[in-house]
C-alpha cells in the first residue's frame, strides 16, 4: 500500500525515477482493483459487454489515468529511457511486449540524466 500511496502523492509527476518496486506494486493494486470494481459493475448492473467495462471501473480507469502514466515515464527513467517509449505500445503485437521488457529491466546503478538512484534515496 506503501507504494500506491507513493504513487498517488506524485500525481503528476513526470521528472525523476521510479523503483521497479514502486511501479509493479502499484500495477499489481491497480489489476486487483479493476476485478474488485469488474464485480462490483456486475452486481450493481452497470457492467456492458459491449464497451467492455461498466461505470466503476471506467470512473477509477479515468481517475488513475495520470498517476499511471507518470509511473510509467519515470520508471523508464530509472531503465534510462526517455518517456516518450510508452508511446511504443501503439505499434501492434510487439509494441506492448517491448514496453514491458523495458519496464521490468533493472534500473541504472547511480545517478543518471533522469537524477538520482531513487534507491540510495531510501536506504
Amino acid at each position: 500500500m506503501h507504494w500506491y500511496l507513493k504513487v498517488l502523492k506524485n500525481y503528476v509527476g513526470f521528472q525523476g525515477r521510479a523503483q521497479q518496486a514502486e511501479y509493479w506494486i502499484f500495477a499489481l493494486f491497480n489489476v486487483l482493483a479493476g476485478v474488485l470494481l469488474a464485480a462490483g459493475d456486475l452486481a450493481l448492473g452497470t457492467y456492458d459487454s459491449e464497451a467492455g467495462g461498466g461505470l466503476l471501473g471506467g470512473i477509477y480507469a479515468l481517475a488513475i489515468f495520470l498517476p499511471s502514466l507518470a509511473v510509467t515515464i519515470r520508471r523508464l527513467h530509472d531503465t534510462g529511457r526517455t518517456g516518450w517509449w510508452c508511446l511504443i505500445v501503439f505499434f501492434p503485437c510487439v509494441g506492448a511486449i517491448v514496453l514491458i521488457v523495458f519496464l521490468a529491466q533493472a534500473g541504472e546503478r547511480g545517478s543518471n540524466a533522469y537524477g538520482p538512484d531513487p534507491r540510495e534515496a531510501t536506504a
